[in-house]
């Protein structure tokens, strides 16, 4: 047997092996009959729950104000669902779970929890703000001593820990609720919680100084930072800003985003050049 089928046939029974792990009902339909051998062994009922539970657990470190708001039980059945449907694709389970802001919008249990893929989304940009590489953040000081055609001109991108998004529910406020370690309120249905306003609203997750920071930003904000991310000159985000919303305080925008550290700084050679003389 050559060594590429010596491979094939190895990744061939790893997959069959993963598709046993995750049936409900083993031995699963499609594997080979050395795989539905091991399956039908008393002991392979233990490691397929170890494995799950694994997984489970890992969505649970992963999306905590989540696993708050639905309690141990709804957890674990919906994150035993997603597992069998994405199984983990490393060895490493810090990242696990990408998917699951977007199976918890189709799972058909939340509905009368409409805003849990949003606090799960952010739970989500938590973690990959950060697991994300590192960057200088844009300096307030450096853009003031530019002058204006420069500052114009100038294209800044987000920062690579910057995550943001618009909700049309109090997401924010709910997942702040039971990030925490109060006990778990569940926004307007639950009488033990203080009064929450219904009202949509803007989150932003960003890193600075090495510090994952969540924070409320408005539309305004929200659009800037999708133009800078398309690659517009300051001067063309603003423009497009101001289109949906002319009475916009631009000035009091960029210092918000400077201050959270949402920008990233132009590389070191273009700062050093651009910088007046």
């Amino acid at each position: 047997m050559t060594t590429r089928s010596r491979d094939a046939s190895l990744s061939q029974f790893q997959r069959q092996m993963l598709r046993a792990v995750l049936s409900p009902d083993p031995p699963a339909a499609g594997i080979g009959s050395a795989v539905a051998a091991l399956a039908r062994e008393p002991a392979f009922a233990v490691y397929r729950n170890t494995a799950i539970a694994g997984c489970v657990e890992a969505l649970r470190a992963n999306y905590p104000a989540v696993a708050r708001l639905v309690g141990d039980a709804w957890f674990a059945a919906a994150a035993t669902e997603y597992v069998r449907e994405h199984p983990p694709h490393c060895a490493s389970l810090m990242r696990y779970g990408e998917r699951w802001p977007a199976f918890l919008g189709r799972f058909p249990a939340i509905a009368r929890l409409p805003y849990l893929p949003g606090v799960a989304w952010i739970d989500r940009a938590w973690t990959d703000a950060h697991l994300a590489s590192d960057a200088q953040p844009a300096d307030a000081g450096w853009l003031q001593s530019l002058d204006a055609s420069q500052l114009a001109g100038l294209t800044l991108r987000p920062h690579p820990a910057a995550r943001w998004r618009w909700f049309d529910a109090p997401v924010l406020e709910i997942w702040r609720r039971n990030r925490a370690g109060a006990p778990a309120q569940c926004g307007p249905d639950d009488a033990a919680a203080e009064p929450l306003r219904w009202l949509g609203g803007g989150v932003l997750v960003t890193r600075p100084a090495h510090e994952v920071v969540v924070t409320a930003i408005d539309a305004a904000g929200c659009r800037f930072l999708n133009r800078c991310r398309a690659g517009r000159t300051l001067q063309q985000a603003a423009a497009e800003v101001l289109v949906r919303r002319p009475d916009t305080d631009l000035a009091a925008v960029m210092r918000r985003l400077l201050v959270a550290g949402a920008l990233a700084a132009p590389d070191a050679g273009l700062q050093s050049n651009r910088r007046p003389k």
